[in-house]
């Protein structure tokens, strides 16, 4: 499989484990899992060819770690980015002193009087180096970095929580506790 079919399915499966699990029948159980014969049976349906040896190398091979099967390999979920209400199961955790945001440029403004909001997904997604966050804003328009200073955030009863692919997750950053003065670009 190239990189390309690889990108494609990736794609496809965070649609239908992190957004729209109905939009192929497929039903996930409170902690986000499908089973792995269900999702390959309703892919099907779709037009869709994707066989177990390929599901098991897009999840190997995912960059960033976007999904992880349960032990047995019988069950797949994403790590995180859920629009839907799941229980991922994560214990809170105790973050390093800073975390990264990436965002766009264009987003400061909304960001200084709001701070960073979950919006459609369940958690706030921080980083923990500059380049990943930096990634991720280049996504989004012109790309800045914000600096949250996620121990005082800590320190003062904000949950963190880390998913299997190293993201970050919390329920929202108060302006309060991101630099602004300097957003790295």
């Amino acid at each position: 499989m190239n990189e390309k079919e690889r990108t494609h399915i990736s794609k496809f499966l965070s649609l239908v484990l992190r957004h729209q699990p109905e939009s192929i029948g497929l039903t996930l159980d409170e902690g986000g899992w499908a089973y792995v014969n269900d999702l390959l049976q309703k892919i099907k349906y779709k037009n869709v060819l994707i066989d177990h040896a390929m599901l098991k190398e897009v999840v190997a091979t995912n960059n960033k770690k976007r999904f992880a099967f349960n032990e047995d390999e019988t069950k797949i979920r994403a790590s995180q980015g859920h629009s839907i209400e799941v229980e991922l199961g994560y214990n809170p955790s105790i973050p390093p002193a800073i975390l990264y945001h990436g965002t766009a440029e264009k987003n400061l403004p909304f960001i200084r009087e709001q701070g960073l909001l979950k919006q459609n997904r369940q958690h706030v997604h921080l980083s923990a180096d500059k380049e990943t966050a930096l990634k991720v804003g280049r996504r989004h328009g012109k790309p800045i970095v914000l600096e949250v200073m996620a121990a005082t955030m800590c320190d003062e009863g904000y949950a963190f929580f880390i998913s299997a692919n190293q993201v970050w997750l919390t329920n929202h950053v108060p302006a309060d506790y991101i630099h602004f003065d300097n957003p790295q670009m």
